[in-house]
Order: structure tokens, then sequence, then C-alpha cells
């Protein structure tokens, strides 16, 4: 049975919601899910005027090392100006010792994200994190088309061949779509499945 990690930050909940869409697909595989987030680093002031919220029933990571014992990764992180926020990548870059243990070299990983609009960056924010999945060796997991709920153009709807994505809208009210959440769990199975059989 894999141990996959769905590793995440999220100000606003957005990417919560899809994380835990991503444990479900791994669990619907038979394999086991952890989520855990990202610390937030905001000041405090920043925090509580702009309504940053966290899902306390996450906990935080206890640090880069354990990333490493799992056999995959799914990493979620919102789109700030097309770009990670500071969150996600600081974290990234206390990671140093992870990449040079060579602990997850081979092992599947893959991505997720938010924006507030259909255009606003959510490929260059998923090319950014497979960016480091790669440097850390890992087999990278795309949102293959045998997910059709990414296709279409009926409705507004997040999803890429790089990752599972949801839309915000400007105020952050859009909640993730059951296509969205679809998409997300579509994922988290393919990852596991990838870990299982790389394991075997």
């Amino acid at each position: 049975m894999a141990r996959i990690l769905v590793l995440y930050y999220s100000s606003y909940g957005h990417n919560s919601q899809m994380a835990e869409a991503v444990a479900e697909g791994i669990q619907s595989a038979g394999h086991d899910a952890d989520i855990r987030r990202i610390p937030e680093t905001a000041p405090e002031e920043i925090v509580k005027n702009f309504g940053f919220s966290a899902n306390e029933d996450h906990a935080v990571i206890e640090g880069p090392d354990a990333v490493g014992e799992y056999d995959g990764l799914v990493l979620g992180s919102p789109t700030r100006f097309g770009r990670l926020p500071s969150q996600t990548a600081s974290f990234l870059d206390t990671c140093g010792g992870l990449w040079a243990s060579g602990a997850l070299i081979g092992k599947p990983g893959a991505v997720f994200t938010s924006s507030n609009s259909q255009h606003g960056g959510q490929e260059t924010t998923l090319f950014s994190m497979i960016t480091n999945l790669l440097h850390f060796g890992m087999t990278i997991i795309g949102l293959d088309y045998g997910f059709d709920g990414q296709n279409g153009v009926e409705e507004v709807k997040g999803g890429a061949p790089y990752g599972a994505t949801t839309i915000a809208g400007p105020d952050g009210s859009r909640q993730p779509s059951k296509d969205e959440l679809d998409g997300a769990r579509y994922l988290g199975k393919r990852v596991a499945e990838t870990a299982a059989k790389l394991a075997g």
C-alpha cells in the first residue's frame, strides 16, 4: 500500500478543498493519504486584515525531511501574480537537504493550484512547482485527458494537462466546482496507482 503526501498552502480555503479531493482520490485507489499544510509566514497583521484562514484539521508539515518518507507527493499552492506565493517558495527553499538525500528520486509527483481568474497564471504556477519536483528527481504525473471533465467551454472551469486547478473569482467567493474537485480526485488516484506500480 502506497503512502502519499498531499502538501499544500492555502490562504482562503480553495486549495484546502482541492487537497481533500486529492486525498479522496488516493484513498479511492486503496492507498493512504496524509494531508499537511505549509506553514504561514505572513505577518499576523496581514493574516488578520486580509482574512486568511487555515484549515486547522490539517496539521502543519513537520519539516522538509518528512516529505521524503512518502511514496509520492501532490503539491498544491495558490497563484500569486502568475507565480508561487512566498509561503510555498519559502518552504521549498528549505528543501536542500531533502534534495541532497535523493529521497524523492523516482517517486511520482503532481501539482494543483488556484487563481482568481481563468487566465491568472495557473499554468506558470503549475510549472513552477513541477520544476521543483523535477529537481527532486520525481516522475511527474499530469491531469491527463483521461479526465474528460477539464474539456468543454460551457462553463467556467479549471484543469490543465499539467495539474488540477480551480478558479476562485476576483473576490474569492467562487468555490471549487464538481468538475474541478473530480479533477483533483482523478489526479490523486493516478499518483497513488503510479506509486504502487513503481514500488512493485
